[in-house]
């Protein structure tokens, strides 16, 4: 991921996200309703700092147009002629919230490498897990929210019994 990305938080982009989740709730869209909670004011939903990675140009799982990608086309990975999988997967996502992100916002995400540690497994090999925070400053400098993820490496393919 680029260093300190910058993110737009916008009414239109809460709006959207939480309907692609499929989160109705009335503090995501009616200004009139959120003004009258304890907030005061739209938010946005818990995991919307993940949007962050639509304004990475590096991402690689966003689509790029006429370059074929992870989820397009109609083989499984969409691509012709995958590389073979690197045994990553997505182990843990945690969200710290200092304070809830609102429309106008304008947040710096900066990535930070965190910790890194192995464990064996009888079925993969070894486990190489990594962790990445990423630190969400508003245009401020205020810390808003603090993502911490963390990803696995197998040292080879499963085991099926």
């Amino acid at each position: 991921m680029a260093d300190d990305l910058t993110m737009p938080v916008e009414a239109s982009h809460i709006l959207m996200f939480a309907r692609a989740i499929g989160d109705d709730n009335a503090i995501y869209r009616d200004d009139a309703h959120a003004r009258q909670s304890e907030v005061g004011h739209i938010i946005a939903p818990p995991t919307f700092a993940r949007a962050v990675a639509q304004f990475d140009p590096d991402y690689h799982l966003r689509w790029r147009n006429n370059v074929p990608w992870f989820g397009s086309g109609k083989n499984p990975t969409g691509l012709d002629n995958p590389s073979p999988s690197t045994g990553g997967l997505h182990a843990e996502q945690h969200f710290e919230y200092h304070r809830q992100a609102k429309p106008g916002d304008v947040l710096t995400v900066t990535t930070i490498k965190g910790k890194t540690w192995e464990k064996m497994s009888k079925r993969a090999g070894r486990l190489s897990f990594s962790e990445t925070i990423q630190e969400y400053r508003d245009q401020n400098g205020e810390l808003v929210i603090t993502s911490r993820s963390v990803g696995v490496k197998t040292e080879r393919p499963v085991e099926q019994n």
